[in-house]
């Protein structure tokens, strides 16, 4: 999927957000990228390692959504703007009302509306918005994309590669977990298959044997 995380925010406030099932949880990224958008109108992409973050800044509520750097530029933007015009149909969305909605107060009620969103845009994307998108970002040209690194101090790099270290590390646990449970079906597998040979070589020599000395093996018998 192209779009893995949105969400709209009241400057640094979450009010809504979704992220599509993954093995990966971004929520401390995205967290971390939204606490450094300044509080001014403003688009703009930050980009960290394979992933770009896309945002709309606009009267004091920001719209953002993290995609794979393959999705481009246009589909982002053109999810942002559908988005930012869906929730400011919301009846709750008065400045008076918004100002002080705690954080994820809007989860319950707009978080389904940011999941059917990217959905739609995850498999069957408008068209029109994207053109419509794509001439928003011909004319501005002010929207940059800026490496992460470039905004983020010491410590919070650190977070961020921790967060990514402990996936990491999640994904390894797995791995041995499962060359373990391999590595014992293949010792059933051939302990069964030596067995199974033993026991073939065995009732050959009796076969051999007793066509000499007779089923009941009495070789030294008289006759």
């Amino acid at each position: 999927m192209s779009l893995l995380h949105a969400l709209v925010a009241r400057g640094s406030v979450i009010l809504a957000e979704h992220q599509v099932p993954s093995q990966q949880d971004f929520s401390h990224a995205t967290q971390t990228i939204l606490s450094k958008i300044p509080p001014n109108d403003s688009k703009l992409t930050y980009a960290w390692e394979q992933y770009l973050f896309h945002y709309i800044s606009e009267g004091g509520f920001v719209y953002l959504v993290m995609a794979d750097d393959s999705a481009g530029r246009k589909l982002p933007f053109a999810f942002l703007a559908d988005l930012q015009r869906k929730f400011l149909e919301l009846p709750s969305s008065s400045a008076a009302v918004l100002s002080s909605t705690p954080a994820y107060g809007l989860q319950g009620t707009f978080s389904p509306t940011i999941a059917s969103l990217m959905h739609t845009y995850n498999t069957a994307p408008p068209q029109d918005e994207i053109a419509r998108a794509q001439a928003e970002l011909n004319q501005v040209k002010d929207i940059m994309v800026q490496n992460v690194e470039q905004i983020l101090n010491r410590g919070e790099r650190i977070e961020l590669l921790v967060d990514k270290t402990d996936t990491m590390a999640h994904q390894a646990t797995a791995f041995r977990r499962g060359a373990r449970i391999t590595r014992r079906q293949m010792w059933w597998k051939n302990s069964k298959t030596l067995a199974l040979t033993v026991a073939a070589v065995l009732f050959l020599l009796y076969l051999i044997i007793a066509q000499f000395c007779g089923a009941a093996l009495h070789c030294g018998a008289a006759s």
